[in-house]
């Protein structure tokens, strides 16, 4: 079967590898449904997790399968179960030896970590498999910004974090959002997972858009934005702005990626209360993205732009790296 590797800095090649077969203690998917992440992307950039690494690596780790093989000493799983990979527990996609980008997944040592497997819950799709994973980042993202229904919050970045970041936000009852990214493309997705507006920062500046679309309140003499809590999911540098026109008391999370050193002003932090948290990973949030899909009411359609079949992982690739043009693509081995 062929399988993605990166060999070097831009360097993505498809190798020809033997299937998996499973050890006494080791689980052997059928890849249902992967998904291509913004870690993906970069891992190929740089050649490595953190920059060009020793040899190559396969890539991967946002997926959903079903159980084709099972060592003697498996208990907690079985042939046919329909399966989500928790990628934190075992590094699959991360710089382990296995990626996830192929038709069949080896689990290594199963039973010594069986929380790396989590039931997809009866009635949904392989394709809903393979969102938990970012919706677990963007869940953690909203768990650590600390909103509530009747708060007002602002999105910088509708990439598939930002956007899976409105899913939940729209699940937690939160209605006033507004989202900001360059791509029209991102922003009709923006919309259409319940952002109430949408807008292109080089366009309509975000302190005064947020004036218009949250209202203002006095913040030492100065009329700043009523907005309660942001969450910057772009990756560009757009904190200091942030930190500039947030009113007093105002919270934000930084889930994305800062390439570069931001320079804070902690006179801004400290005279105006503000409340600064990163997040990263999902440490618990697995479970209540579960939850929430299994309720029924969660419509993922616009977040996902593109499918492709697994014989076409490069073009999806391809796709996968014009953000402009895309939200979630999807990479499927195994259909429903």
């Amino acid at each position: 079967m062929q399988v993605p590797f990166v060999c070097g800095p831009n360097d993505l090649r498809l190798f020809d590898i033997e299937p998996p077969r499973a050890g006494p203690r080791d689980v052997v998917l059928r890849v249902g449904s992967v998904g291509i992440c913004g870690s993906d992307l970069g891992y190929v950039a740089a050649g490595g997790t953190v920059g060009p690494a020793d040899k190559p690596f396969p890539i991967g780790h946002e997926l959903s399968g079903t159980v084709m093989a099972a060592g003697d000493e498996v208990r907690s799983v079985k042939l046919g179960d329909r399966v989500v990979v928790n990628p934190l527990v075992n590094l699959i996609g991360n710089g382990s030896t296995e990626g996830a980008f192929a038709r069949e997944l080896l689990i290594r040592d199963f039973v010594a970590r069986p929380e790396s497997l989590l039931p997809l819950p009866e009635g949904l799709s392989l394709d809903a498999g393979a969102l938990v994973e970012p919706l677990a980042v963007a869940t953690h993202g909203v768990n650590q910004l600390g909103v509530k229904p009747g708060d007002k919050v602002a999105v910088f970045g509708a990439g598939p974090i930002g956007l899976a970041s409105l899913v939940v936000l729209r699940h937690r009852g939160i209605e006033d959002v507004i989202a900001f990214d360059l791509s029209p493309f991102r922003r009709e997705r923006a919309l259409a997972l319940g952002a109430r507006a949408a807008f292109d920062p080089r366009e309509q500046a975000p302190r005064e858009t947020l004036l218009a679309e949250h209202g203002a309140v006095a913040t030492f003499r100065q009329s700043l934005p009523a907005t309660t809590h942001y969450l910057e999911a772009s990756g560009a540098p757009v904190i200091p702005d942030i930190l500039s026109f947030a009113r007093a008391r105002a919270s934000l999370c930084v889930i994305s990626v800062q390439k570069k050193p931001v320079e804070v002003d902690f006179g801004l932090v400290m005279s105006k209360e503000l409340r600064m948290v990163g997040a990263l990973g999902y440490p618990t949030e697995f479970g209540e993205v579960l939850e929430m899909l299994a309720g029924g009411t969660v419509d993922l359609g616009p977040l996902v732009s593109h499918r492709f079949a697994g014989e076409d992982f490069l073009d999806a690739f391809a796709m996968a790296s014009r953000p402009g043009e895309a939200a979630k693509v999807l990479v499927q081995y195994d259909r429903d």
